[in-house]
């Protein structure tokens, strides 16, 4: 695991890059209609002014500043005036409940917070009686006492401190999805060398751009995509919100897409959906071109090839997949996965359209990145090798499998550990250091890394049969008419789901068949019942019989972050859906 990192931390990410790229554009924003591109010395101008206003607070090495806010410039701002004061920066997001504010501030006991608006502000004030550290609430939004406007004007300069590799650059707290938030330890070496990994490993300058969307307060987003763009000089538009996201695409024309499966799945569905819905002479010439990439997939996996598939792609390049890059700005060439494992037939699509899909592997306890696909190292359907500087172990004595395992991770990226939990530490720290990650895989004869499950997500069936939930939900979220879905059947006899419908899909199949479209009643329709069970079956045709659904239910409600079923990072709260949901899991089964 030799591997010498080109930072020590990340105050020499941000030092380096603001002198070296002065005059480049880092962040975009659209305002009043237009994008508006701030340079890296704009940046590190009003990072010195943060750290000084900063500082004038009695900010100092040690102390914990934590933000909830959505990616945009201060947040940045904000991040680098931290670090160069020695203090740890401590993220949260603006979905979030307030009970998970005020325990993740009291938690790392945070002595300052910025917050995106003065609604939140508000909020946090109606928590400080409880919160005996925090001093000091900044808006980003807006100036007057008590914004970022105003702290910019406060202190004298203060030089940037370069902070010891060892100490916490930052808290990540895990999305608690089995109980409260784990604040996660990193320290500048862990992040400054997941960063060093990605220059040796991708082909990245600074004429690349990204349209940043992930959130940042997430370990992938903030390290995969901030820290690592911004160490190579190459610049991010923020995206105004999810559902701008393909429109924001044209507009921006990145190179690099940082996403999760989730939001390809999306991109999936909806070029299939608007192909069903124009029909006739586009769609078949779509279906023949999508036809002639897998010919052409399946020829180079025997090492072969066909003069005749080459041509047509040249031409169907040109005529079909060339228009739908165009939809996302033209200029895109990497895309780049993580969070979750992505459906082979999705990234078999995507990398089609002519567009390298790299899907890597990883957790926030690594920093994020333990293994990805690269230029020259890259099998579709793996989760890649391990970077520079990183081992990964298989134990095969934890599941008893003799393939499968849990994923152990070594190396410069595993965390220092939970804030507070020695227990926890204990529980996940191997004797020789290595991080185990709970996360199910197995590696092949050339090291490249195949997750299949998470071992607390796997249940036993009855039968004595072993589940693994979220590789069955991921392939049915492909079916246009599935939104989302929930895998049960922990010592039951067979496996049920809750399934969310697409309601655009299925409005529009129901006023084709002439059933009307109330959704209650659509939900409880024989018809729609003996759509989304021949769905099921197609979309689960490759898994085992004992894994399939027998019995089902149509929720009019989705799984979200409001509701407190899905994480900020867009994981399932299994818990509290079954929570919620318990009556009716229960009457699957009784009927």
């Amino acid at each position: 695991m030799s591997f010498k990192p080109k930072y020590a931390n990340l105050v020499d990410v941000y030092a380096r890059s603001v002198e070296r790229f002065a005059a480049r554009p880092l962040f975009g924003v659209k305002q009043g209609g237009e994008w508006r591109w701030m340079t890296y010395r704009d940046f590190g101008e009003k990072v010195d002014r943060t750290r000084a206003g900063l500082a004038a607070l009695g900010i100092a090495a040690g102390d914990r500043v934590a933000v909830i806010a959505n990616n945009r410039p201060e947040w940045a701002i904000a991040a680098y005036a931290t670090y160069g004061l020695g203090a740890a920066y401590v993220p949260m997001y603006e979905a979030q409940h307030d009970k998970d504010w005020k325990f993740i501030l009291d938690d790392c006991n945070a002595k300052a917070v910025f917050v995106a608006s003065a609604q939140i502000r508000d909020r946090i004030n109606g928590l400080k009686a409880e919160l005996p550290d925090l001093q000091h609430v900044i808006v980003f939004d807006g100036g007057g006492e008590g914004s970022l406007a105003q702290l910019q004007t406060r202190g004298e300069p203060v030089e940037a401190l370069r902070p010891d590799p060892e100490s916490i650059a930052g808290f990540i707290y895990t999305s608690g999805t089995t109980g409260n938030p784990k604040g996660v330890l990193l320290t500048h070496r862990n992040l400054a060398s997941n960063v060093s990994a990605v220059h040796s490993i991708f082909p990245m300058s600074e004429e690349d751009r990204s349209l940043s969307f992930l959130p940042w307060a997430h370990s992938f987003g903030q390290v995969v995509e901030l820290h690592a763009l911004l160490s190579m000089g190459a610049s991010l538009g923020i995206a105004e919100a999810v559902d701008k996201i393909v429109a924001n695409l044209a507009e921006v024309q990145p190179t690099l897409l940082f996403s999760v499966p989730r939001i390809f799945n999306r991109i999936y569905d909806g070029l299939h959906k608007k192909m069903a819905e124009e029909g006739g002479f586009k769609k078949k010439m779509f279906d023949a071109a999508v036809a002639n990439e897998t010919l052409r997939r399946e020829l180079a996996a025997q090492k072969r090839s066909s003069g005749l598939a080459d041509f047509k792609h040249r031409i169907f390049d040109k005529l079909v997949f060339s228009k739908v890059r165009a939809r996302f700005g033209g200029r895109l060439k990497y895309a780049f996965s993580g969070g979750a494992a992505i459906s082979r037939e999705v990234a078999e699509f995507i990398d089609g359209l002519g567009i390298t899909v790299y899907e890597g592997y990883g957790l926030t306890e690594t920093s994020p990145i333990a293994t990805c696909n690269w230029l020259g190292s890259r099998k579709i359907g793996s989760v890649g090798r391990a970077i520079p500087g990183v081992r990964i172990e298989i134990d095969r004595k934890v599941t008893g499998d003799p393939v499968n395992g849990e994923i152990i991770v070594h190396g410069h990226n595993v965390m220092k550990g939970y804030h507070k939990l020695p227990e926890e530490n204990a529980q996940v720290f191997t004797a020789d250091g290595g991080f185990r990650t709970g996360d199910m895989g197995r590696l092949d004869e050339e090291g490249f890394l195949y997750i299949t499950g998470r071992i607390k997500e796997q249940y036993k069936l009855e039968n004595g049969k072993y589940v693994v939930p979220s590789p069955l939900e991921e392939h049915l979220k492909l079916s246009p008419f599935i939104s989302n879905v929930m895998v049960f059947g922990d010592n039951r006899p067979f496996n049920v789901a809750l399934i969310v419908p697409d309601t655009d899909s299925l409005g529009r199949w129901a006023r084709t068949n002439g059933i009307g479209s109330n959704g209650d009643e659509l939900l409880s329709n024989p018809k729609v019942k003996e759509l989304f069970r021949g769905q099921l079956e197609e979309f689960s045709a490759e898994f085992k019989q004992f894994e399939k659904i027998r019995q089902f239910v149509l929720v009019g409600e989705d799984f979200t972050t409001e509701n407190d079923m899905m994480t900020p990072t867009l994981k399932l709260k299994r818990r509290n859906v079954i929570e919620r949901y318990g009556a009716t899991i229960d009457s699957l089964y009784s009927a």
